[in-house]
């Protein structure tokens, strides 16, 4: 199968050395005693005060036969008298092999880590780790799920890692995640929402049938994609891929305006944006699509737009096919100051030891931020959830990566991009009323905001049932104070709409 590099993000999480760490293949050959540690707390959330109480505790997921396959630990956080109707909002983050730490310290638990919004390094220990008021708690209680292999979830029993380890089996293990959560706490008949990030979206559109089919089904109300990954298509940027090409575009575009790299800069970045959009769409696909067809004065036409909108010598493009893959641009960018631009946010910068480099040796953002996310949230889950257990916590699980299968189903199958999308669009024709936000990063280089977009429009996707929101930022668009508000208030009204258009009915 062909590797995303959007699936892939979760490599730039690994700090130094965790892949060389011992492999966790095989599972305990005697399935894990339930545990479950609970600690109460008070929080205003949405002007509210809110009494709620935390709670880490584990699951056995179970084969058909009753065979115990997994152990999966997630942390969920109830207000009030856990009543059977109030909704429940579950979390989880992608790669595939990322624990839910981002988003359940950056967006929507009820403390999180703060680095420099304007993506400066943060520097070193003790991180600051403070009060969110813009959590949900007031509206829903939050389930935050480390899929197996990540976090504290382990194999367990007779558990390989091919029972979890691919797109269908995770898919599978997390939608079963779901229900037995609904299924210990009594709540059937409570409205779900689902909140995923990158390849978390790319789970969110394949639980679906796992949740609505079957002999158990639950419909699930509404579904948050943070910076979406649901067709690879779109966010492959290899040389072979001229979707992708046109997809990054925008987003190369957008980069360089922010690190001041145009001549003649415009004044107007939403304005500068559309008409990116329109260059892209209306000559730069087709010019891709004509290759040699081109005649020689479109050819330099086009190449003198592409410096206009990426900052990139013109003379480069004309070398290179009109083409400039992500990983190149984010060194060629600022080559001459020996400088990279992040991926997961490329407002991020970084000094390169190697100038002459084709592409940069590591992620600027990632080498930024992830030491405040791993070591804050393992503080917070030992000092104020009185969590010990006697396993590392894994922010990226080094088994998931060693070990990951995107398809195996038998028999022969040419190579494809991943694409959960049409799950998405089967789904929302099955539920009518399940409703979607998207939301996406302009500084994203992983999953760009465009492809976001060429993604919804081309599935089948009902799209007056998708609300599609913008922030200036990256992959994980909450690091930046301003987005992290707008975020957290975009998220707040589409579940609020949500619940109260129920209530109307």
């Amino acid at each position: 199968m062909v590797k995303s590099l959007a699936t892939l993000a979760f490599l730039f999480w690994v700090p130094s050395g965790v892949m060389a760490e011992t492999r966790e293949d095989q599972a305990l050959a005697e399935p894990p005693a339930l545990f479950s540690v609970e600690t109460s707390h008070t929080g205003d959330f949405g002007g509210r005060k809110v009494d709620y109480t935390a709670n880490v505790s584990n699951f056995l997921l179970k084969k058909d036969d009753g065979s115990v396959y997994a152990e999966a630990v997630l942390t969920s956080y109830l207000a009030g008298t856990r009543s059977g109707s109030r909704p429940v909002t579950f979390i989880f983050n992608g790669g595939p092999g990322s624990a839910s730490t981002w988003l359940h310290m950056g967006l929507m638990g009820p403390v999180r880590v703060r680095v420099p919004s304007d993506a400066s390094d943060p520097g070193l220990p003790p991180y600051a780790i403070e009060k969110n008021p813009m959590a949900l708690l007031d509206l829903t209680d939050l389930v935050f799920i480390d899929p197996i292999g990540t976090g504290f979830s382990r194999l367990a029993g007779e558990g390989k890692p091919e029972d979890v380890f691919g797109l269908e089996e995770d898919a599978r293990s997390v939608a079963s995640i779901v229900r037995e959560w609904l299924r210990r706490e009594k709540r059937w008949n409570t409205p779900v929402f689902i909140a995923g990030e990158s390849f978390g979206t790319t789970r969110s559109a394949a639980m679906l049938p796992y949740l609505q089919d079957g002999p158990e089904p639950i419909r699930v109300s509404g579904v948050i994609m943070i910076s979406q990954a649901m067709d690879y298509t779109g966010s492959t940027p290899v040389n072979d891929n001229l979707i992708a090409f046109a997809t990054y575009l925008p987003s190369l575009a957008a980069t360089a305006w922010h690190h001041e790299r145009l001549e003649n800069r415009p004044a107007d970045f939403s304005q500068f944006i559309n008409t990116v959009r329109e260059f892209t769409i209306d000559e730069y696909l087709p010019a891709l699509v004509k290759g040699a067809y081109l005649s020689e004065q479109d050819t330099d036409r086009i190449a003198g737009l592409l410096e206009r909108f990426t900052g990139v010598d013109k003379s480069y493009f004309l070398k290179s096919r009109l083409r400039i893959p992500t990983a190149r641009f984010a060194k060629e960018l600022l080559r001459e100051q020996g400088a990279i631009v992040g991926r997961l946010d490329s407002r991020y910068r970084a000094q390169d030891v190697d100038v002459m480099a084709e592409s940069p040796r590591f992620d600027a953002a990632s080498a930024a931020i992830s030491a405040a996310y791993s070591s804050s949230f393992k503080k917070y889950l030992s000092e104020t959830l009185n969590v010990s257990l006697d396993r590392p916590y894994y922010a990226s699980g080094p088994s998931v990566g060693q070990n990951w299968v995107y398809d195996r189903s038998e028999g022969y199958h040419e190579p494809s991009y991943v694409n959960t999308a049409p799950k998405l669009a089967d789904a929302m024709a099955k539920n009518p009323s399940l409703q979607v936000l998207v939301a996406s990063g302009y500084y994203d280089l992983i999953t760009p905001f465009f492809d976001a977009e060429f993604t919804v429009a081309r599935h089948g996707i009902d799209f007056s049932r998708v609300t599609m929101t913008y922030y200036d930022a990256g992959h994980m668009m909450y690091v930046h104070e301003p987005a992290f508000v707008q975020l957290s208030k975009d998220i707040r009204r589409f579940i609020e709409r949500l619940l109260n258009d129920k209530q109307k009915g």
